[in-house]
Parts: structure tokens; sequence; C-alpha cells
């Protein structure tokens, strides 16, 4: 059983994020939301034939998709 512990406490440092950062793992599943959304993620803003329907990467840019 001890083992277990000690799993455990290492998945949980591994899911702990860097101070100052929000963690790679949040940032790949905001990216993964965008691309689910049928959108993608630009870095300054959305071309005049898309809309902005999020952001990527915890809000450093921005998930566009086509306008329907």
């Amino acid at each position: 059983m001890r083992i277990h512990y000690l799993l455990f406490f290492f998945f949980f440092l591994f899911l702990v994020p860097a101070p100052g950062k929000m963690g790679w793992l949040l940032e790949r599943i905001n990216n993964m939301y965008c691309k689910v959304r049928q959108g993608r993620c630009r870095f300054i803003r959305c071309t005049s034939k898309e809309e902005n329907i999020g952001t990527c990467s915890l809000g450093r840019r921005k998930c566009c998709r086509k306008k329907k």
C-alpha cells in the first residue's frame, strides 16, 4: 500500500503548476477545447472571415473559427 501513496504523491506533484505559470497540462486542455469547437489558435486576432469563440494558451491567444 505504501507504493500507492508514493505514486499519488508523484502524480499530484506532476499536476501542480510551477510558480507564475498555470501548467502545461491546463494549456494543452485549453488548446484541445478550441480544436473540438472547430477553431484555430491565433496569436494576435482573428481575420475578417473568422469569429472569436474563446481563448487558447490560457488567454494569451485567440480561438477563431470561420463565420457561419
